[in-house]
């Protein structure tokens, strides 16, 4: 459960930077992302293997996606991180948080600004960073991949011993299977003396007749 506090931790923290670029594809995909690991954790606690199931599955999809994450930043392909708006949806021109606000970096306004530039949008030059924007951001979804890897075996091993555990169950309480009938409640006998001639009989009543009893004391 730790681990997936951890990791819910992680996804909030890269959810915040990814606000604050307006990153609208990375948004949605986190917030996806919390929703599962909140449904991961309450199949853990109420140990509900198709809950964990699903988390597990959907950590093959979130993999995926940091995956194109990097290879996006990292420009890989035909991708282009200063001319494809992927990660915008195409509706803003905006980069990553980290961009502007990266160790060391030193933004200087551009004026006047290009032709093609809109109008709510400044035109900067970056400089003096210690560290790429684009490698912080590869450094991010590296993170994810390797907790997302550590989250699937971990799923994978709560499932297998929840249905074990359901398994060994079923084996010691499926006695219904086999015929198995608890015990019966054994029934009240009543002991009643009769008194015939100069002996006493005592006659053992139970509610079925074949199994009363009699003994009789002569003086």
């Amino acid at each position: 459960m730790l681990r997936r506090v951890k990791r819910l931790v992680s996804v909030l923290e890269r959810q915040i930077f990814d606000f604050l670029g307006y990153q609208w594809a990375p948004i949605l995909a986190n917030f996806i992302h919390i929703i599962i690991v909140i449904l991961g954790l309450f199949g853990t606690i109420q140990y509900r293997p198709r809950y964990i199931t699903g988390y597990a599955v959907w950590l093959v999809l979130w993999v995926t996606w940091n995956v194109f994450v990097i290879c996006f930043y990292l420009e890989a392909g035909d991708l282009s991180k200063e001319t494809d708006l992927i990660l915008t949806f195409n509706i803003s021109m905006h980069r990553s948080w980290w961009m502007e606000n990266g160790p060391g970096c030193t933004v200087t306004s551009v004026t006047p600004a290009p032709d093609w530039a809109p109008e709510d949008h400044r035109y900067i030059t970056v400089s003096g960073c210690f560290l790429e924007y684009q490698y912080i951001e590869v450094a991010h979804s590296s993170l994810q991949i390797f907790l997302a890897l550590a989250g699937f075996i971990y799923a994978c091993y709560v499932v297998k011993c929840i249905t074990e555990e359901e398994d060994s169950f079923d084996f010691i309480g499926g006695f219904d299977s086999y015929g198995y009938q608890g015990p019966q409640k054994t029934s009240h006998l009543q002991l009643q003396p009769m008194y015939i001639a100069n002996s006493v009989l005592y006659a053992v009543q139970a509610k079925k007749p074949r199994q009363s009893l009699q003994n009789e004391y002569a003086f």
